[in-house]
């Protein structure tokens, strides 16, 4: 019978330090062709600021195959809802019957930092001490915790246009981790003397500045998922060694792409690579530790079925979660 994986459930099963190399072997079949994965359908629910997009793959090389349903509206938080809500469902490849159904907002927040640490792990041109976060929600805990697994991080500056949430993350992860972490005033601050920044907001306009760049730094920009959103300026993209985690998304997804690819301000060959070429040994990545390296992630479905599949096989062995039926 297909098993019910609540987030409590998911919690037990995943952790950062098996799904970092789990989405480096991911995206590396993913940009070598041993995936299938549509562009994502969006509904936009305007009367609502948000959205629900539908998100299919097939990884071949895993027999992972499923899809999620992922609603995004950024108003929750005052709600007392988390921005981001989905649920997965996982299949038999062979079959097509039903394997799980799981919780997909803790698998979202998972993935999306593992990435970001997978790629920070390959691209950054130097020891990673310093960390600037733009943002202070879920991504920007999730990010500090994979950051972590791959970097010996002394100091974290962390920015939010809210004040008081700067501040409280700031507090939290101090105590939690031992970590000094500053809340800044502006992002700029922030990013002064960082070695990694990670934008994780959701803004629809430039919080990251090109012309605070300086040479060696590596950007992990993760909000900006939608064409009408961005967290960077033109000049920090065109600055930059852009690698991405698929083309086909980003150009048609990611507005600090969308923007300046329509107004005739870049090229879609400013594009490096995908990093699945970078974790697949055939594109070199950063090639000299002054460049400026980027990566801008929307999002992929194989990232999300291949955790999924990792977290029912656990499962499995491990007695955990609730069977069901839908008979």
């Amino acid at each position: 019978m297909p098993l019910l994986l609540r987030e409590s459930h998911l919690h037990a099963l995943l952790t950062m330090r098996e799904l970092i190399p789990l989405m480096e072997r991911t995206l590396a079949a993913f940009s070598t062709g041993a995936a299938v994965q549509p562009l994502r359908p969006v509904i936009p629910v305007d009367a609502h600021r948000g959205f629900l997009g539908v998100m299919p793959a097939y990884l071949v090389t895993q027999e992972a195959i499923g899809l999620k349903a992922v609603s995004v509206y950024p108003g929750n938080p005052a709600r007392g809802l988390p921005s981001h809500l989905a649920t997965i469902l996982l299949v038999d490849a062979e079959t097509g019957a039903l394997l799980a159904v799981m919780d997909g907002r803790l698998v979202t927040e998972m993935r999306t930092a593992a990435v970001s640490a997978a790629v920070t792990a390959r691209l950054a041109g130097r020891a990673v001490r310093e960390l600037a976060l733009l943002g202070a929600g879920v991504q920007a805990r999730s990010h500090l915790h994979a950051l972590r697994e791959v970097a010996p991080l002394a100091g974290v500056r962390v920015w939010s246009r809210t004040r008081d949430a700067a501040e409280r993350f700031a507090a939290e992860m101090h105590e939690r981790l031992g970590l000094q972490v500053v809340a800044v005033r502006s992002p700029h601050d922030a990013v002064r003397g960082a070695d990694v920044v990670c934008t994780v907001t959701s803004s629809t306009t430039p919080v990251l500045e090109g012309r605070w760049l300086e040479p060696g730094i590596h950007v992990n920009a993760v909000g900006a998922a939608r064409p009408d959103w961005r967290e960077l300026d033109v000049h920090a993209v065109a600055r930059s060694r852009l690698f991405v985690d698929s083309r086909a998304s980003v150009v048609a997804e990611a507005g600090d792409l969308v923007v300046p690819l329509q107004a005739g301000e870049l090229a879609a060959a400013h594009i490096q690579a995908e990093v699945g070429e970078v974790f697949a040994g055939t594109h070199p990545g950063r090639t000299h530790p002054d460049e400026i390296t980027l990566f801008e992630s929307v999002g992929l479905a194989v990232e999300d079925v291949a955790a999924a599949k990792l977290a029912y096989e656990r499962a499995l062995a491990r007695g955990i979660g609730d069977e069901i039926s839908l008979a």
